[in-house]
């Protein structure tokens, strides 16, 4: 069953690490449709409040660039109940209070996914194009692969690759949760890949006075002796430090190559 069947049969949706809007719009159509035809619950797990799904969503929950494998672990903790003795010890040794506050995702959150989950039938967790770029996702894998043996989920991965590693990884080696600023510190001005006709930059009122620029300005992003000239567009929407760059040539590629969101410097062109 490809994915789109297994969504538009589903109840309850919970999403991770990808965009939909812009990047996927296939994959949020069949999502928006399954809400209106099986009155699913949708869950939102991104860094982003994404605009254009929030009269969508049921409930979003933002977490801390970098931290997908805190908020994979915080799922298994919410969602397995009953396991076997190995699982269950890990299980119970994870620092969810440390995890949740390392990730900016509330264990009451997490409860409040639970709570709505206990109603529905059909659950489906979707695994998105970001976090396949991580460089933790083997663990990440592995995790999900125990929430999906062990739940009541059905697990999605965009990527075939990942999909086929879910059942492979079941019995092996679990690795301990690392701090999200052990992998990387993601401060100051981020940007976001999107696929977009035109050359843009789009971001919060917050990200401008950061980046110390105006709403229609030529700026450079630049990141690992990369640069883009992109014209900035600030929209209302959007909220924080991360902004939204469009994709439109190979040299736009090469600076998102590995994790999707990169922490850039960003310079007003002087004309």
């Amino acid at each position: 069953m490809n994915v789109n069947d297994l969504i538009l049969k589903s109840d309850y949706i919970l999403s991770i690490g990808t965009f939909l809007s812009f990047n996927n719009e296939d994959l949020k159509s069949t999502i928006v449709q399954t809400i209106k035809k099986n009155e699913a619950s949708f869950i939102y797990l991104n860094p982003i409040d994404n605009f254009d799904l929030k009269k969508y969503y049921s409930k979003l929950t933002k977490y801390e660039v970098g931290s997908e494998e805190g908020i994979v672990a915080l799922l298994l903790y919410t969602f397995v109940r009953s396991s076997n003795e190995r699982i269950q010890t890990y299980i119970e040794d994870l620092d969810i209070g440390y995890i949740s506050a390392e990730s900016s995702a509330g264990e009451e959150e997490f409860e409040e996914m639970y709570e709505m989950s206990l109603s529905k039938k059909n659950k489906i967790i979707i695994l998105g194009e970001d976090i396949f770029t991580h460089a933790r996702i083997d663990n990440i894998i592995k995790i999900c692969s125990l929430i999906q043996k062990y739940s009541d989920f059905n697990i999605v991965c965009l990527n075939t690759q990942f999909q086929n590693l879910l059942n492979e990884y079941i019995n092996t080696k679990l690795q301990d949760i690392k701090d999200v600023n052990e992998l990387n510190s993601y401060n100051g001005t981020l940007v976001y890949p999107i696929k977009h006709s035109e050359n843009i930059l789009v971001g919060s009122n917050s990200f401008a006075n950061l980046a110390k620029i105006k709403h229609g300005d030529e700026v450079l992003v630049e990141f690992d002796n990369q640069t883009l000239k992109k014209s900035f567009i600030i929209n209302d929407n959007l909220q924080g430090t991360i902004a939204l760059c469009s994709i439109l040539n190979n040299d736009d590629n090469n600076i998102f190559k590995g994790y999707c969101y990169k922490q850039v410097k960003i310079k007003k062109v002087v004309l």
